[in-house]
């Protein structure tokens, strides 16, 4: 007599593709002995996925005394199959309670139990406790029947699914990609979408020209898992089409192939950005979030900009070198990541002593070499970068700079210049490079042509106008130097302290400036006083200031600010703030550029003004060549003056005199910083080629102690060997890109990036090493 487990053999051979070539490949069958009908429970733990078990008999009430059960485990939930009889077959979905739906379709002898998901070792299998978690079929969608990935040849992909076009309506294709949900229409027709880097195509999936089949196992596969499809192209209903890539025409499915199912359970779904998950969630699972159209188009128009800056530098005579990332650690400014080396073994008893490399903060040494040495004339690298700086939305612990040298670079003015044009230091071969590069960026990639010759500021005009050593252009709000204007008493006081005093004013009515609405909700810096020129009460405004009485030392003066308050053009129900700071400015920002930025993020927050997009390119130049304001360069300095760009910057020719003399303050630099719309994205100088001053550089002026003088004896003995004047420049290439493709963050253009606090949530780095790992490198845990 046949057994039931025979009978049911053609159940199996009449499953769809998907589903028989599941069942061949991991269902084993275990004879009757393998379950005992009066075992009250049975332990979900020892299955194994799809691992099909029956059951001659069953004593609940609810099936027949004669079915057979059949337990199927898939992934962690067990399908229980009543085989009833096997000669009538139908078609059935069974779903959870949950909504979490799990199901087959095909053909089935008998019902299908479902019970709840398997979340111990020891769930019961007892046979009333299957019927008492199935739903209603209708409460729940269902769920594929989960496959395996196809590991057999397949047909070679004939177009992306970006490429279509409706050049390629009526040709059978073969598509590869993986398949996002978009809707079902019937029960007979669906539609998907099947994504691939190039773009995403839709595809249509009826039963009337795939067969009922194709259809429904389509209909079951999970979301996000990789499919071949080969159908038909067709135009799209007019009403349908979409100006994006393949958005005019759509695929009729014919047969498609499951490459490799998705997990069920993925972290989140990589097209839904509705419902965009965490940064941090997104990080840990990069691969999955690189999947969205945004950063893959990111990536994409990062390679391109990376092309068109090698082909462009290529064309300029430029020569592509790379330098060692691994090198010695010296003062230059940045903090450093050190590498340990392996300890090598002392010849004598003496302990090994612990060896490190740096990784290099920017191949600054290694290009000035190159150049020295004449065998490079203009040097380029797209070079990676590192240092150990606090995380910013704008900074990673390792970026990528495009990296610039050339030789026989001027000192001084050009020649031949414009009296618009206020460039007055050397480099201007640099410039003209720099400002070509960035014109057929521009051109390319967002099809705008840039003016022929950038704009350019002193670092002391825009710290008096702005505030900022990087200001943004796009709205107005300038600072006004009020000293030249106040009375004799108060202007006295101030030049014996060496300060001038600034005010930022913000008009009362929201009609004559953008920033009134929001000027009463920004608190100040409390270096900065804010003063309402209030309506009826007059202009007595400098009398009631208490930055004022401080200059004075004295509360008893009393100023007529009548004249003041014309030149300024002051108006009732307005609002002044002010500052005092240093004549000549220090750092990065005053008190009030900080403020001016907070006021125009307020307004822009408020919809009061929107700043154009248009690119305004900004030279700042003549920087000072040594700070103490430099809070970063602070850890190497300790009270000593620091570079302000790097030891290695010339000064400007009209000030070497003074720097000589001692009067280091007064030194202007070579250098100079490119600036977008308030953002620098790169900067260079003039390097220092006479040895004699580099080195009165590193003794007299930054004062470094023998050791570390030490760690540049190469480059000084390069420079005794008949150094040419050169100097450079370096893009931050992730914030260049970062401006092109829209978005705050550079993390949204690098392929695996770090975390503000420089941890990788995907590699899991950094992590700590064992105690014989380190004994390796003459190190020890603390």
């Amino acid at each position: 007599m046949m057994s039931r487990t025979e009978a049911c053999r053609p159940w199996l051979q009449r499953q769809d593709s998907s589903v028989s070539s599941y069942a061949r490949s991991r269902i084993c069958r275990h004879s009757a002995s393998s379950i005992h009908a009066d075992s009250p429970s049975l332990g979900l733990c020892s299955l194994l996925p799809g691992q099909l078990l029956r059951a001659t008999t069953c004593n609940d009430s609810q099936l027949s005394p004669s079915a057979t059960l059949v337990y199927l485990k898939l992934q962690s939930y067990l399908v229980v199959l009543n085989l009833l009889n096997p000669i009538r077959m139908f078609r059935r979905t069974c779903v959870l309670r949950t909504g979490r739906a799990f199901g087959l379709r095909g053909d089935f002898v008998g019902s299908v139990i479902v019970t709840r998901k398997c979340s111990c070792q020891s769930a019961s299998l007892h046979s009333t406790a299957l019927t008492a978690n199935v739903s209603e079929p209708t409460q729940s969608r269902a769920v594929p029947f989960t496959s395996v990935a196809h590991i057999a040849p397949f047909p070679k992909r004939t177009h992306t699914c970006g490429s279509l076009s409706t050049v390629d309506a009526d040709k059978h294709v073969v598509l590869q990609g993986w398949l996002v949900p978009k809707g079902t229409v019937s029960k007979k027709l669906s539609f998907f979408g099947l994504r691939d880097s190039y773009g995403t195509t839709q595809l249509v999936v009826d039963s009337r020209t795939c067969g009922a089949d194709v259809h429904a196992a389509m209909r079951e596969i999970p979301e996000e898992s990789t499919v071949l499809v080969e159908g038909l192209v067709r135009h799209r209903p007019e009403s349908q089409q979409r100006d994006v890539s393949a958005g005019h025409v759509e695929v009729i499915v014919k047969s498609f192939n499951l490459l490799n199912p998705a997990d069920r359970n993925m972290p989140f779904m990589p097209f839904d950005t509705q419902n965009l998950a965490n940064e941090d969630l997104r990080l840990r699972y990069r691969y999955l979030d690189l999947r969205r159209a945004e950063l893959t188009s990111n990536l994409k128009k990062r390679s391109d900009v990376a092309f068109l800056v090698r082909s462009t530098l290529h064309d300029q005579g430029f020569t592509e070198v790379e330098t060692p990332m691994l090198l010695n650690s010296t003062p230059e400014g940045a903090r450093e990541y050190l590498v340990p080396a392996r300890a090598k073994q002392s010849p004598s008893d003496t302990p090994s002593q612990p060896l490190f490399y740096a990784l290099s903060q920017s191949p600054q040494q290694p290009k000035q070499l190159l150049i020295v040495s004449g065998a490079v004339d203009r040097y380029f690298q797209l070079a990676r970068c590192f240092r150990d700086e606090d995380g910013r939305k704008d900074r990673q612990p390792e970026f990528t700079q495009v990296d610039l040298e050339m030789a026989w670079v001027s000192w001084g003015k050009p020649e031949r210049q414009t009296s618009a044009d206020t460039w007055r230091i050397g480099g201007h071969e640099v410039r003209d490079v720099v400002e070509t590069v960035i014109r057929k960026i521009w051109k390319k990639v967002e099809g705008i042509e840039l003016e022929e010759r950038f704009c350019v500021m002193t670092y002391n005009e825009a710290m008096a106008k702005y505030g900022s050593d990087k200001p943004d252009l796009r709205f107005g709000l300038e600072i006004q130097d009020l000293t030249s204007n106040l009375p004799q008493p108060l202007r006295e006081a101030l030049e014996v302290k060496g300060e001038i005093l600034e005010a930022l004013i913000v008009p009362g009515e929201p009609g004559d400036s953008p920033f009134a609405r929001v000027a009463p909700t920004i608190e100040p810096d409390k270096s900065v006083e804010r003063l309402e020129i209030k309506q009826g009460a007059g202009f007595d405004w400098l009398n009631q200031s208490w930055i004022m009485k401080d200059v004075l030392s004295t509360t008893s003066n009393s100023f007529d600010a009548s004249e003041l308050n014309e030149t300024l053009g002051l108006t009732e129900g307005g609002t002044v703030w002010l500052s005092k700071r240093p004549c000549r400015p220090e750092g990065g920002w005053t008190p009030l550029g900080r403020l001016r930025l907070a006021l125009s993020e307020a307004a822009q927050r408020n919809g009061d003004i929107v700043l154009s997009d248009a690119p305004k390119f900004l030279w700042v130049t003549e920087f000072p060549l040594f700070t103490r304001a430099d809070e970063d360069k602070e850890f190497l300095a300790h009270g000593r003056w620091s570079s302000s760009h790097h030891p290695f910057t010339a000064p400007m020719y009209e000030d070497i005199a003074d720097m000589y003399a001692g009067r280091v303050e007064e030194v202007r630099g070579q250098h100079y910083d490119l600036v977008l719309n308030g953002v620098e994205i790169g900067g260079g100088s003039v390097r220092v080629h006479d040895v004699a001053m580099q080195e009165y550089i590193f003794s007299n002026v930054l004062q470094l102690t023998a050791k570390e003088k030490e760690s540049f004896n190469h480059l000084l003995h390069a420079l005794r060997c008949g150094a040419p004047p050169h100097g450079g420049f370096a893009f931050g290439f992730d914030r260049l890109m970062a401006i092109l493709c829209k978005t705050t963050s550079i993390r949204d253009v690098i392929a695996f990036p770090k975390t503000a606090g420089g941890s990788d949530l995907l590699f899991k780095s950094p992590s700590p090493s064992t105690a014989e790992t380190l004994v390796q490198y003459a190190l020890k845990p603390l």
